[in-house]
């Protein structure tokens, strides 16, 4: 009599990753490229298979009521998919992070200290509605020395099957574990909740998604949490701020793509640039589609605009929303910054090259701009390739999360017989 093997459990899964997080820890450069290749070339030949899992999701999606921003991150078209693989075509002419010598010198004694970076060892991911965050994850956790553990929601479970799937094929033709990379939608919330109270088995846990669901994972995970933060983000456009370079910025960190984390919210105004600037950019606004809300001095100028209230400063809409405020001068500007900013990315727009650097150094958010696009606030755009999330925290990594980020360190000890006295 045959007997049929029961589904691994959610334990079993993470013991798999931990045991191929072993083999990854060692394996050359060479090999791990060789996996990432495999893996953008696998996901570019099964296009057709993604887009129509993902089709399957988007049509849920909307019988569910998923928001327009979070439809739009779900979805995955051919131009994505060539994107997502030309993504991990970049990780592998990134350098290797493992092993990279960080510091070190020789005591008196003899002895020679040099701390190292080491992979983490097991990564988990929570994050909801963004398939794209599968393949970028996985293809820096392998670079970096990772096994990752996936829980990718049920908004797009169907699209992630497919993708895990295909990494987990590219991986074994590589000649390395295929429960490098691994699913766990399957248990649903549920597993989610195991696999925050996973400790000893997960490393490091990174959440993607809402605030509510990052805060979630911040306040109840025993797994220690790298945290990526919502994006409540600011431009302010100081008194000096030229109308053509302001209407690019402005417009490009809010339209461009609205439903992500770099995307603009807020819009803050000196006074003594409303006048020129406020009424031109509404017009400009309006017409791609965004709905206005304001404070009291930007309803006067700009009649027909919906009032603000302090939800909306603090909301990140991932739509085509936008909450204005005319401010006083560049220091209401960074108070407001401070009260409602969630520290992702903030953005000034001056030609005072005093006030942009007053801005850039004492606004405390993650990353901060003069004269550009909030947008830009991105891994790829930054040259790391994909990446892990934004994170805005202050404790190891902060800013778009690359391969570094993605490695822990140990200190290695060379002695020839010293004892200590």
């Amino acid at each position: 009599m045959s007997l049929t093997a029961s589904a691994p459990t959610l334990t079993d899964k993470l013991v798999a990753a931990r045991d191929a997080a072993s083999v990854l820890a060692t394996a050359t450069t060479a090999v791990k490229d060789a996996a990432l290749l495999a893996i953008a070339a696998g996901v570019r030949q099964a296009t057709d298979e993604i887009v129509a899992a993902n089709h399957e999701d988007l049509l849920a999606g909307e019988d569910s009521g998923l928001s327009s921003g979070l439809l739009d991150r779900l979805r995955l078209d051919p131009v994505r998919i060539d994107a997502l693989a030309a993504a991990v075509e970049h990780v592998v002419g990134l350098t290797d992070p493992v092993g990279q010598h960080v510091r070190g010198s020789r005591l008196p004694n003899g002895l020679q200290l040099s701390q190292v970076r080491v992979p983490f060892g097991v990564v988990g991911a929570i994050y909801e509605a963004r398939p794209n965050v599968t393949v970028d994850i996985a293809s820096l956790a392998l670079k970096s020395g990772n096994a990752v553990v996936l829980r990718g929601g049920s908004a797009a479970q169907r699209t992630n099957a497919v993708l895990v799937a295909r990494i987990q094929d590219a991986v074994a033709s590589a000649g390395l574990p295929p429960e490098l990379v691994q699913t766990i939608d399957e248990f649903g919330r549920a597993g989610a909740t195991d696999l925050m109270r996973a400790r000893g088995l997960v490393d490091v846990l990174i959440p993607r998604g809402s605030a509510s669901l990052i805060q979630t994972v911040v306040t109840e995970s025993l797994v220690p949490v790298i945290e990526t933060g919502a994006g409540v983000v600011h431009v302010f456009l100081d008194e000096s701020a030229p109308l053509d370079r302001s209407i690019d910025i402005v417009l490009n960190s809010k339209v461009q793509r609205p439903s992500v984390c770099n995307a603009l919210e807020t819009l803050l105004v000196h006074e003594r640039a409303a006048d020129r600037l406020l009424p031109v950019l509404a017009d400009r606004l309006r017409a791609a589609g965004v709905t206005l809300r304001g404070d009291d001095a930007t309803r006067v100028l700009v009649p027909g605009v919906l009032r603000a209230t302090d939800d909306d400063w603090g909301t990140e809409s991932m739509d085509l929303d936008l909450s204005i405020r005319v401010v006083p001068d560049v220091d209401a500007a960074m108070a407001h910054i401070a009260r409602w900013s969630t520290h992702h990315t903030e953005s000034i727009v001056t030609n005072d090259i005093d006030t942009a650097e007053r801005f850039l150094a004492e606004v405390d958010s993650a990353v901060v701009m003069a004269n550009a696009s909030t947008r830009f606030t991105d891994g790829g755009e930054f040259g790391f390739g994909a990446e892990v999330g934004i994170s805005t925290q202050k404790l190891h990594a902060r800013g778009p999360m690359g391969l570094p980020e993605l490695t822990s360190t140990k200190w290695i000890v060379r002695g020839q017989g010293q004892i200590r006295g």
